[in-house]
């Protein structure tokens, strides 16, 4: 994970950087076209900034177990029980093509927890509405190391390293309780 975050994320963070610079002085210029053409690199290196931001306070070496409290009681609502929402979340995020997310997110709108993936950066709540809860990284960059190309086991060892402390207080504060 050191390399993950000193490198892979730093580079997300060094990138949206640089296209923000590009995108101001193409605001500044009044040049719609370049404006359009950063898109992409916004979406994509702010997207890896967000999405891993969430996911370091994801995580925890104190971290494991199982969540507490009102967050546990969402996921036996939405799901019946806690390893049901883990076999849900595990196969959406074993099931991705190529390079993206799984998550646990909260919708809002219906008020229940919602199992979904994202296709490479893309971050959760800009593309599905839904609130980031907790967020599985399941880019080869985040597990080959030690996994190698086994995904489901790094998917399934995620879970030993989960901050459920801090997916909670995303929760309450999705909910507005925080």
């Amino acid at each position: 994970m050191e390399i993950h975050h000193s490198k892979h994320h730093a580079t997300y963070v060094n990138n949206l950087n640089i296209a923000e610079e590009k995108y101001a002085e193409a605001q500044a210029k009044g040049d719609l076209t370049a404006c359009l053409a950063l898109q992409p690199a916004l979406k994509f290196n702010g997207g890896g900034h967000i999405n891993h931001t969430i996911f370091w306070k994801n995580l925890s070496p104190n971290g494991g177990g199982e969540p507490q409290g009102d967050l546990m009681e969402a996921i036996k609502r939405d799901f019946g029980s806690f390893n049901e929402m883990k076999e849900k979340l595990n196969a959406a995020s074993v099931g991705v093509q190529g390079s993206g997310w799984g998550w646990l997110g909260y919708c809002k709108t219906c008020q229940r927890l919602k199992v979904v993936t994202c296709a490479n950066q893309d971050p959760l709540e800009a593309t599905t509405g839904l609130v980031p809860l907790f967020g599985i990284d399941v880019w080869e960059h985040a597990y080959y190391l030690q996994y190698k190309n086994v995904r489901p086991t790094y998917v399934n060892s995620i879970y030993n390293v989960a901050n459920w402390e801090d997916v909670n207080e995303r929760y309450q504060q999705a909910v507005g309780k925080a």
